[in-house]
This record gives structure tokens, sequence and C-alpha cells, in this order.
């Protein structure tokens, strides 16, 4: 086996992810605690503790510093770079905060100014926030990449194309075969040859020991877990044969039976067979948290 690069690289500690908390994101959530606004120094310490974040806040409660919004800043920066929802979890948490302090029922004109910055940031990311400021996800597409761009290039196709079929179906295909290659290339596994779609596959669950024939049957759970890795299998393989006969590589009409809905259908499937290969890959790598 020869290691090369391949289209999904892994990212640096820094790096953005697909996450909501967008650099975007991160500055309008950091605007709510400009000037000692927002809730306590002991609320964010909390909120970044909960989240594994701790270790990238740069408070020195003794001396006070840095402010509220450089903390903010400081560590929605670090979580996007961290495997797994990390980030997702970080902006629930922050966004919590902000609901018990009161903040989205302050009418005075700079908080509601400061709200609607909020809003215009997420709606950038398919997203929504509510009177309450709860985050409403409208995207189909949620997977957290750990801060890898060249899946983070992909998802962002994909999210600004949500209402297109076509390019969701192909852009599915290409997302599992990506992460296929990532997986066997950190694991020096990745062949040193063409492989199609079902032998990358293959080798992928085999190294992640997801196929199914390799779940233990006589354990308790053992028979409905196979039968979970046989549909993630399925689910992976039926969208490569689907992108064949139809997808934005090879410039054909959508088959009949393949509608908008079916199409957001897909790549929600195929996101979540990706979620299992990329948490699964990070675990066995030593970068779950």
């Amino acid at each position: 086996m020869a290691s090369r690069t391949a289209r999904a690289t892994a990212g640096q500690n820094g790096t953005m992810s697909s996450t909501l908390l967008t650099d975007e994101v991160g500055a309008a959530i950091a605007g709510f605690f400009f000037a000692g606004d927002g809730p306590r120094h002991m609320t964010l310490t909390r909120c970044f503790t909960s989240c594994g974040l701790s270790d990238v806040d740069p408070y020195n409660p003794a001396e006070g510093v840095p402010n509220k919004e450089q903390r903010v800043l400081t560590v929605c920066r670090a979580a996007r770079g961290r495997p797994g929802d990390v980030g997702d979890t970080l902006l629930d948490q922050l966004l919590t905060a902000l609901r018990v302090h009161g903040t989205f029922t302050d009418t005075s004109p700079q908080v509601i100014e400061r709200v609607q910055t909020l809003r215009r940031a997420l709606m950038a990311q398919s997203a929504t926030l509510d009177d309450e400021g709860r985050l409403l996800r409208s995207n189909p597409i949620d997977l957290g990449t750990g801060g890898r761009p060249a899946l983070d290039e992909q998802l962002s196709r994909l999210r600004h194309n949500v209402e297109d079929s076509s390019v969701l179906l192909g852009g599915a295909k290409e997302l599992l075969e990506s992460i296929c290659k990532l997986v066997l290339e950190e694991q020096s596994m990745l062949p040193d040859r063409r492989a199609d779609f079902d032998e990358l596959l293959a080798l992928a669950l085999d190294r992640l020991q997801l196929q199914p024939h390799l779940v233990d049957v006589t354990i308790p759970g053992g028979k409905q877990v196979r039968a979970i890795y046989q549909s993630a299998k399925t689910t992976a393989s039926t969208i490569n044969e689907l992108r064949n006969l139809q997808g934005t590589g090879h410039g054909r009409t959508l088959p009949p039976g393949i509608s908008r809905e079916t199409g957001r259908y897909v790549i929600r499937e195929a996101t979540h067979v990706a979620e299992l290969l990329l948490s699964t890959h990070d675990r066995q790598m030593g970068r779950s948290t």
C-alpha cells in the first residue's frame, strides 16, 4: 500500500470545520459580550468546560483577562478545529447561556442589532434562530468533519445546492468516496492503484471493523448491530449505483423516480453513513472527544 494525497485530507488545529460555528457566527456570538455585556465569566467557564475546551480558554481568573468577548472569539476559533460536533455543541451552550441571561428578550436597540447580526450569519449556513434564541437547523446536510478542508469544501457545495437533486446525488457518492480514501490513507491502507467505489468502501469497512459479517450475532444486540451495519453498507452501495445512472459527473437527466425530496433524503442518509465512518476512524486514531 502506498500513501498518497487523497481528496479528503486531515485538517490542522484551527482549521474551520463544517460546524455552524463559522468565523462569522463566532464573531456574532462574541458581540453579545462586548464591553462586559452578557453572561458572567463563570458562565463562560462552565460552557467551555462542558465542551472539553478548557485547555484552549485563555482566561486568567486572578487577573481577569482577557475580556469576555476575546475569550469567546478564541475558544470558538479553537472549537472549529476539533473533531466531531464540538463546534456545534459550543454554539448550543453559548446560546443557552444567552437565553438564560435574558438576551433574546432584551428590547434595547444595541441587543436587537446583535441578534439580527447573528441571524444573518446563521442564515448563510442555512440555519435560523427563533424569537427565543433557539437554533433551527433547516439544512439536511449535517456532518462534522473535524476540520478537514477537502470535506468541508464538498459539504459547502452541497449545502448551496440542496434543491438540486442532480448535485446531491453526485455529491453524496463523492463525499463517501472521499471519506473512504481518507480512512485508508490515514491508516496506510490506500491502494497504490486505481480502485473503484465498491472496493474502496469494502476496504474501509474492513479496516474500521464495520463489515456486517464481522459482528458477533451470538451476543445480545448482535443481530441488530449487524443489520445496522448492513443498512449502512447497502445505503452507500446503492447511492453509488444511482449516481452511475445519473449524477453531476455523467451529465444525465434525473431518472423519473428521483424527486427533490428523494435527493434530500439521499444526502441525509449519506451523511449518516459518513458520520459512522469518520467517527469510527477518529476513535481508532485516538482523536475522539
